[in-house]
């Protein structure tokens, strides 16, 4: 009768260790890329975001544009703050080629035919919220067009200013 010799202790472990530690990668890779996935955000100008429009619908996006001071209202009772914000470029070598942050969002809140995001907050209006102040604003857009931001920042380009020294002209 012939009899089976069985496989080496060692060898049957190094086989289990080889197929956990795989299995344990695997499960890293997957957290890894399901959790980049779920919470990926886009980040988009409102030009952009206008023209995605249908695509980006109750998707997380973070967009930016320059305050119009006058559409500001805003409810202390209720908390509810609306504003309209207009189209500003995203790329920083655009920005300093027009002048600066400041003069980019001066002019921006100028120019009627540049792309309008009206804007829908819940939440305690923030002091630096005014007009020519630029917004960064995280939420989704509805279906009406309407931005719905979960999380508002803002950035005052005035305090953000290099002061420039006078300039003293000697004859």
């Amino acid at each position: 009768m012939e009899q089976s010799i069985p496989p080496k202790p060692a060898a049957q472990s190094k086989l289990k260790f080889y197929i956990g530690g795989a299995l344990i990668f695997a499960a890293v890779i997957y957290l890894i890329v399901s959790s980049t996935s779920a919470n990926a955000q886009y980040y988009l100008t409102i030009q952009e975001l206008l023209e995605r429009k249908m695509e980006m619908v109750n998707r997380d996006v973070r967009v930016s544009g320059a305050v119009l001071g006058e559409t500001i209202q805003y409810n202390p009772d209720t908390l509810a703050l609306e504003f309209t914000v207009v189209q500003i470029p995203a790329d920083n070598t655009e920005i300093e080629k027009r002048g600066g942050l400041a003069q980019v969002l001066h002019d921006a809140t100028l120019d009627s035919t540049l792309d309008r995001l009206h804007v829908v907050y819940q939440g305690v209006k923030p002091d630096l919220l005014k007009n020519e102040a630029q917004a960064i604003m995280t939420g989704s857009i509805g279906e009406d067009n309407v931005f719905y931001a979960d999380e508002l920042l803002l950035k005052c380009p005035s305090r953000y200013e290099d002061a420039l020294p006078s300039q003293v002209v000697t004859p």
